[in-house]
């Protein structure tokens, strides 16, 4: 313990305790280690997009079997995060963080050579759940060692790095797929695994703030199968002839919630607080990440089919397509700490979602085929700024508003907000996907006159890599109408996803401006948490922090 924590000086111990900065020894290079480890997760969530034209075809994927192989590693992780953070808490971030690094090598290698579709799900799943043990540990770690203003440019810089190697993913995979097989993309995350599980041995320091509380497995489980069966769910839901799977999934997503919060309200030491996710700072900013990370995750998934089907984009182009996303995700995320500790996570979070706003308007205005670079290069920056500025404040609200035993939930939450908005962003934005092209290419079909047999219908409607492998068996004047009208029937089906994006922006928003703590609120109901769960909530006046909430 004596290496977790320094002072951050005498000057620092001079000025009010909100503002006391105190981090660990060789504070940049725990901070590196940290940030290589949710590297790796990042990365992991990325990689699978830019070569999604390359395994539709191989495979002769459908548009839903490629949805799932896009949301598998989302789904692992955010079905997992919750529990695992718990497990952390109890019995050592340090070691959990290493398991999910170990586990990482085989679940790629795995995927890189995926027989066939199944398993490459099933590896993507395996994948997801090994980042779900080492993800949720970095802001824990984050949270537990350092304070003040100093967690608060930590968080800042773990979560614009993140988001920046997010969306460097697809340029890295791009570029091995101009050279190699589709599986090689799987392979990125293998090396960069190795270098952080041996950062986090050497530098990450052991059981600092832990709990000693049993886990609550029950509520694990729970857990996992609600947020599994609720992502699947969304992703089966466009799917032709699949109604009773479909009411299958939704109804264990359901009973699954149900049964979750009974068993929260009566275990003795429940997997999440819900006493504590109840403050407004906490359950917010919970939801209000969930649509920006979100927002992030499903511009990258339908953006990259969009470079190389309508466009034509190598898989090089499209990844270098979003670098703007990147450049101004690290350049913003500085600003956002700054912003939050001057004007409030609130003023930061709704600066974040017009900038997100305007990003999808874009897309859904200005993303047609035959474009200029510049528009897209316009509809990634504004995503970029977007959650730039809000990702800090979604994140830092959440590890403020608990006790720092129970972090390991507000990590869980925190990397719920990106994996779980990730997975139900681009499961919904992959099922209007869906949905919009087979309906507007059956109904091209149609209007040709040309008597189709049902079996080439159905490769036509199946998936544009679906189409596109069709149309090769026919005469150049053939395959030209056959791609045309793809590239057309993805493009009525993508402006269903960005509607989509634009609607949930503007309900998050919506969202955070009547319901989020303003500034000054803000800062009393954080102080008022850290006196309650240090067992000081009796105060002067009689009121306790559930009066301070309903004030505010």
């Amino acid at each position: 313990m004596t290496e977790a924590v320094a002072s951050s000086g005498d000057a620092g111990a001079a000025r009010a305790p909100a503002e006391t900065s105190t981090a660990p020894k060789r504070a940049g290079l725990v901070l590196g280690a940290l940030i290589a480890v949710a590297a790796v997760a990042n990365l992991g969530l990325a990689v699978a997009n830019v070569a999604l034209p390359a395994i539709g075809k191989e495979f002769d994927a459908s548009q839903t079997a490629l949805n799932l192989v896009a949301v598998g590693y989302s789904l692992g992780l955010a079905a997992s995060v919750l529990y695992f953070g718990a497990v952390g808490d109890r019995y050592g971030r340090k070691l959990l963080l290493m398991i999910g690094m170990v586990v990482t090598v085989p679940a790629d290698l795995l995927a890189a050579w995926a027989p066939n579709i199944g398993v490459l799900f099933g590896a993507r799943v395996l994948g997801g759940l090994a980042a779900g043990m080492a993800y949720p540990t970095t802001l824990a770690l984050i949270t537990a060692l350092w304070s003040g203003p100093g967690r608060t440019k930590a968080i800042a810089l773990w979560a614009a790095t993140g988001g920046a190697i997010a969306a460097l993913g697809p340029l890295c995979s791009g570029i091995l797929l101009e050279h190699f097989w589709w599986g090689s993309v799987f392979l990125l995350t293998v090396p960069l695994a190795v270098v952080a599980l041996a950062m986090a041995f050497v530098l990450v320091p052991a059981h600092v703030n832990e709990t000693t509380e049993p886990v609550d497995h029950v509520g694990g489980v729970l857990s996992i199968a609600l947020v599994g069966a609720l992502i699947l769910g969304i992703n089966f839901a466009a799917v032709p002839n699949e109604t009773a799977l479909i009411i299958g999934l939704f109804a264990v997503a359901a009973a699954a919630l149900g049964a979750f919060f009974i068993r929260q309200r009566r275990a003795k030491n429940p997997l999440y607080d819900l006493h504590a996710a109840a403050r407004p700072t906490f359950w917010v900013a919970a939801c209000a990440g969930i649509i920006v990370f979100g927002s992030l995750m499903g511009a990258m998934f339908i953006g990259q089919q969009f470079l190389q089907n309508v466009l034509t984009y190598s898989t090089v182009q499209a990844g270098l397509a979003i670098l703007p996303a990147a450049a101004f995700m690290v350049v913003v995320a500085p600003r956002s700490a700054q912003l939050v500790e001057a004007r409030g996570a609130r003023f930061t979070l709704l600066l974040g979602y017009v900038f997100v706003f305007l990003g999808f308007l874009t897309m859904l205005v200005l993303w047609k085929e035959n474009i200029s670079y510049w528009k897209v290069a316009l509809g990634y920056s504004f995503v970029g700024i977007g959650v730039g500025l809000a990702g800090t404040p979604a994140s830092h609200s959440l590890t403020g508003s608990v006790p720092v035993k129970r972090v390991g939930m507000a990590s869980g939450t925190a990397d719920l907000q990106r994996d779980l908005g990730g997975a139900i962003m681009q499961s919904i934005f992959g099922a209007l996907l869906t949905a919009g092209y087979a309906a507007a290419a059956g109904a091209a079909v149609a209007a040709s006159g040309k008597n189709v047999n049902n079996t080439v219908q159905t490769e036509l409607t199946k998936s544009f890599s679906s189409a596109a492998d069709t149309a090769e068996r026919y005469p150049a004047s053939v395959q030209d109408q056959i791609v045309a009208a793809a590239k057309a029937s993805f493009l009525k089906g993508d402006q269903w996803a960005y509607t989509a994006g634009v609607v949930a922006v503007l309900l998050g928003a919506v969202l955070v401006y009547f319901k989020f703590p303003r500034f000054a609120d803000e800062k009393r109901l954080l102080a008022s948490y850290e006196a309650e769960d240090a067992g000081e909530a009796d105060r002067p006046d009689g009121r306790t922090a559930t009066s301070l909430e309903t004030a505010a």
